[in-house]
């Protein structure tokens, strides 16, 4: 199994750990509520919310996909650093083990902060994960930063 990164920043105006509260702690239900189609809703599984948390995360209509599992694999809300993983489900297209996320929320001086996220694509043997695919999951990445980064804005 072979393993590509990607890291992305994406700055914001919103201060730090309120953009942590949306992005992390209010996800679950955040994001059904601004993006329907792009996710239905939430069901944990497992757990608290904390780490080791197993979430089912159903797509909305908007999606090629039905569903992922999701396991929270670390989770600071004093350093605002969140890792989770993607273990299960058609998300993965056959061609991933997993996909892990490594999110950090850092505060700049003008008030707002950067989002740093590193993706760690976990390849199945003799499988090619093509550029466009990792692309196509930034894109999506990013979308839904701005969507969240709006509706925080906007309320």
């Amino acid at each position: 199994m072979g393993a590509i990164t990607y890291d992305m920043e994406i700055p914001s105006s919103i201060p730090a750990a309120k953009m942590f509260k949306a992005l992390v702690l209010d996800a679950d239900n955040l994001i059904p509520k601004i993006m329907p189609q792009a996710v239905k809703n939430v069901e944990i599984l497992e757990g608290d919310g904390g780490v080791g948390t197993v979430k089912l995360i159903h797509f909305g209509e908007g999606s090629q996909f039905k569903s992922a599992k999701h396991r929270v694999d670390a989770l600071d809300t004093k350093n605002l650093t969140h890792s989770y993983s993607i273990i299960e489900g058609d998300a993965l297209m056959d061609i991933l083990d997993s996909v892990t996320y490594h999110v950090k929320i850092v505060p700049i001086e003008d008030g707002g902060c950067v989002c740093k996220n590193r993706s760690i694509y976990h390849v199945k043997d003799g499988v090619e994960l093509s550029e466009d695919k990792i692309k196509e999951g930034k894109e999506k990445a990013m979308a839904m930063f701005k969507a969240i980064e709006a509706y925080v804005q906007a309320n």
